[in-house]
């Protein structure tokens, strides 16, 4: 069943080399000591990231360092009941594109995807390959395979539907996948969990890119204040990964958390958003 995927992923190993190079000397690393320990030259390593980003590779630095996520819940923790009335929802923006979603019904989970024809590919992102899945509905899964590498997260999404029957059709997909990647478009989602999760994951369609929420915020906003711990497993589930953002969804604390597809994927995220978000700010201004 598994095809092997093309090779892809070059931003995502140069950024992943760089929190690792980060984490080992901190934060004080200077552009050009950086920029050699990766070995690239400052010019080219300030153009790849420029580019990418849209800010110098310095204050993307800053985006890459573990304190980040507590300063982005400090400053842009997001109200979901707030991100709501303003209309920030599922049927609002996200990532810059119109997202709509179906979930479905509590009858058609319980069967496991039977009788249900999901279709799957391995298509390059900003993340390394990502492997996404859909319906005829939309797109139903979305991971990456960087630090899992590929065989297991072909068996963990499979794994998560295992009556469905299983067709390896990228072309089907491409579409959606395009809208989603080019943030141009509208992709369609559906949404295959058990009714609580669904609840979970409609909440995490509020959280407006480049901003963040908490575990408990999420379970405040469902009405079930005291089901933070379930809360933070139904997130790790989230099938649709970055359309459904559940690395947005961080600890009271500002820890991380979890991610299921690799905390460095979850940074790596949480930092390319944060950089597109002010150069955006940048030329709007």
């Amino acid at each position: 069943m598994l095809h092997q995927p093309p090779e892809t992923g070059y931003h995502y190993h140069v950024m992943r080399r760089a929190i690792e190079l980060i984490d080992a000397a901190g934060p004080g690393m200077g552009l050009n000591d950086l920029a050699a320990q990766m070995g690239m030259s400052p010019a080219h390593f300030q153009r790849l990231f420029s580019q990418w980003v849209g800010v110098s590779p310095k204050r993307y630095q800053q985006y890459l360092t573990l304190d980040h996520a507590k300063a982005l819940l400090r400053d842009n923790m997001t109200t979901l009941e707030v991100s709501h009335r303003v209309g920030l929802s599922g049927n609002g923006r996200l990532h810059d594109l119109f997202v709509r979603w179906e979930a479905m019904s509590p009858g058609e989970y319980a069967r496991a995807g039977e009788g249900l024809d999901i279709f799957w590919g391995w298509f390059d992102s900003p993340f390394d390959l990502a492997l996404v899945m859909g319906t005829s509905k939309g797109l139903c899964g979305l991971g990456f395979a960087a630090e899992t590498g590929t065989e297991a997260a072909l068996q963990d999404m499979v794994g998560r539907w295992p009556k469905a029957n299983y067709i390896e059709d990228p072309v089907a997909l491409k579409p959606l996948v395009d809208a989603a990647f080019t943030q141009k478009g509208e992709t369609a989602l559906h949404m295959i969990g058990a009714p609580f999760q669904i609840k979970v994951w409609e909440a995490l369609l509020h959280v407006p890119s480049g901003h963040v929420t908490t575990y408990s915020e999420i379970a405040q906003s469902i009405d079930k204040p005291k089901a933070v711990r379930a809360v933070g497993t139904a997130v790790g589930r989230n099938p649709v990964s970055w359309l459904i953002p559940c690395h947005r969804a961080l600890r009271k604390s500002g820890a991380l958390g979890g991610y299921h597809w690799g905390l460095p994927v979850k940074r790596a995220l949480l930092a390319y958003e944060s950089a597109r978000a002010e150069g955006d700010a940048a030329r709007q201004g």
